[in-house]
This record gives C-alpha cells, structure tokens and sequence, in this order.
C-alpha cells in the first residue's frame, strides 16, 4: 500500500480500503455527529457489516475505475478522507468529496488532499473537469472549494434531502487548463 505525505505536520493520504473496516466505523464513531451535520456516509456506517459494504463498495468502483476513497492519517490514526466519487475517464469529469472529524479542522488537510487527487487526475488521468458539491450552509467546505481556485457554478435548489430538511447545493469546478495555471503560479 501507498501512503502520500500531506506536509511537514505527519499526515498521510492513503487508499481506504475493506480492510480497514473496524478503523473506519471507529472513526465514523468518533465524528459522527460532527461529519453528519451535511455528509450521510455516518448515518450510512453504523457497525461493521455497513463500514465493510461501504468501503467494498469503493474498491469496486475503483476497480472499474468510477471512483475512489482514501483515508486521512494524523499520528497513525483515521481523522478523514476524500474520495472521487464519481471518475469518468470517457467524459474528462470527476467529482471530489471530503469529510473530517471536528478536531482535525483548520490544518488545511483537506485542502491538501483535495490537491493530491486533482493533481492526479488531471496530470495521470486526463480529466478536463473536477467538480465539488457541496450544501450551500456548509461553510467550511465552501472554503476548501475557494481555497482550491474553483469557480462556482450555481445552486441547485432544494435538491438533496438530507434528515428531513430539503438543502440546497452549490456547483463548484474547476477546469484542467486553470488547474495548470494556478499550480505554475505557485497556487
């Protein structure tokens, strides 16, 4: 297995895999009201058998290559992770995701993660356009997608309904030609 340094401060991205099963719903457990506020994936893992399914789910996707999850390492332990959740070679698109337990905010390691994948996609895998979605009261997020140089796009209105509550989601994207642009000036 491959981890990926994200700076000076010994975080690590690395694939999250079935495996890794226990960690994850451990990690679910530790941030579950936290990461819930906008994510479902916590009210989606509640024991072993749904941790299990959903990282199965994602090595099955990226062994078809339509999607990826990878975990967030601070001192050897599971604080977050980002994902592709969808990757489309075909069409040159893909769609990022984050979440992070409440005491690992403001380190900017999901910027930094964030910037590990676009990287890849855009220099290995030839995708034209990344996007991020995410609930338009979900601030933080919202930073991480300014942090990144997106361009937002719009407001999906009332489109997801999450906890009985209909949000609506802000488009954000950004184009492989201005990805390369920002990276040579020096982001």
């Amino acid at each position: 297995m491959f981890a990926i340094s994200l700076g000076d401060d010994g975080a690590e991205l690395r694939p999250l895999e079935p495996w890794h099963a226990g960690e994850f719903l451990a990690h679910m457990d530790r941030g579950r009201e936290y990461i819930g506020r906008f994510v479902s994936m916590p009210d989606r893992v509640t024991d072993l058998a749904s941790a299990t399914s959903l990282l199965q789910l994602y090595a099955d996707k990226a062994a078809a290559d339509t999607g990826r999850f990878y975990g967030i390492w601070s001192d050897g332990v599971l604080i977050g992770g980002v994902l592709f959740r969808t990757f489309d070679v075909t069409f040159g698109t893909c769609e990022v995701g984050c979440w992070l337990e409440e005491s690992a905010v403001g380190r900017g390691l999901i910027t930094r993660a964030i910037r590990v994948l676009i990287d890849w996609a855009v220099d290995q895998r030839g995708i034209h356009r990344v996007e991020w979605i995410a609930a338009a009261g979900n601030v933080p997020s919202i930073k991480v997608a300014e942090r990144l140089g997106m361009v937002r796009e719009g407001v999906q209105r009332e489109s997801y309904p999450y906890r009985g509550v209909r949000h609506d989601m802000e488009v954000w994207s950004v184009l492989a030609p201005e990805w390369r642009r920002q990276r040579e000036a020096g982001r």
